[in-house]
């Protein structure tokens, strides 16, 4: 695996947790593991490594979840986002690859862990595209373009964190009083 010089960052959706690495691995990839299937909610997980002492994190420390014995994972505890994979002996920390501010540098070399790949994984590419989203609903677009408390994708100064953060027991709560 070769060590690549370079800089990245990203961090959460929310914007309440950031990183910076000044290495990256060329080791990009597409986990199909159930743990990594489960931890991301979706039918794999992307990520790329950063060598654990060129990474730092540059606003708030993310929520840590051991896994397993030898893995603990990342996420937001804010707004759920989830932001690495690391394998406690190995001196590395895969980051979701769409966690960072630019995703597109990382195209996947190599699909890991394929005991787990769902039967479909190999049709999505001949899925029909249906375009932006502003083609699909130009006036849902505008509202959520308006609305959006979505970090931008690169480093600020300082960030509010925007939204509300509704614990499932206030919901119930606010739904027994028909509050939502």
């Amino acid at each position: 695996m070769k060590r690549l010089e370079m800089q990245v960052s990203g961090g959460c959706q929310c914007g309440a947790v950031r990183y910076h690495a000044t290495a990256i691995f060329d080791n990009s990839h597409l986990c199909h593991c159930r743990m990594c299937q489960k931890a991301s909610g979706n039918i794999f997980a992307a990520l790329v490594a950063a060598p654990d002492d060129a990474l730092t994190w540059t606003r708030g420390k993310p929520s840590i979840w051991k896994s397993s014995q030898l893995v603990e994972r990342g996420f937001c505890a804010n707004c759920g986002t989830p932001l690495f994979f690391h394998h406690l002996e190995n001196g590395r920390t895969n980051l979701m690859i769409g966690s960072l501010d630019d995703p597109h540098a990382f195209a996947p070399h190599a699909n890991t862990c394929t005991e787990n790949m769902v039967t479909w994984f190999d049709t999505i590419t001949g899925l029909e595209n249906t375009d932006a989203t502003e083609s699909n609903g130009a006036d849902w677009a505008a509202a959520i373009k308006q609305s959006n408390n979505q970090h931008p994708d690169h480093d600020t100064s300082s960030w509010a964190v925007r939204g509300r953060v509704l614990l499932q027991d206030e919901d119930v709560a606010d739904s027994a009083d028909g509050h939502r």
